[in-house]
């Protein structure tokens, strides 16, 4: 049975599942942050190459976009981990 020490053993299938599905917000969570970042930053880098190309700027727009795309990326997860706090 249990030894005290605070853990819990599912005893139905059905609470095996319902241990499943409130696991899954989590592990959604983080796939959601690392697509967001992902998308934000490759925005800004194409923003940045565009620049480059359009005004003869290289390397400064790509660096200026990897730099607003990382700023943009770190705001996004701040504001969806304060969700979770």
């Amino acid at each position: 049975m249990s030894d005290g020490a605070g853990e819990h053993e599912p005893g139905t299938p059905s609470e095996q599942v319902n241990n499943t599905v409130k696991d899954l917000p989590g592990a959604m969570a983080l796939l959601t942050m690392g697509t967001t970042v992902a998308i934000i930053i490759a925005v800004f880098v194409v923003l940045g190459i565009w620049a480059d190309r359009a005004w003869g700027t290289a390397p400064w727009g790509l660096l200026i976009g990897i730099a607003l795309g990382t700023v943009a990326a770190v705001v996004s997860v701040v504001k969806q981990v304060r969700r979770f706090l």
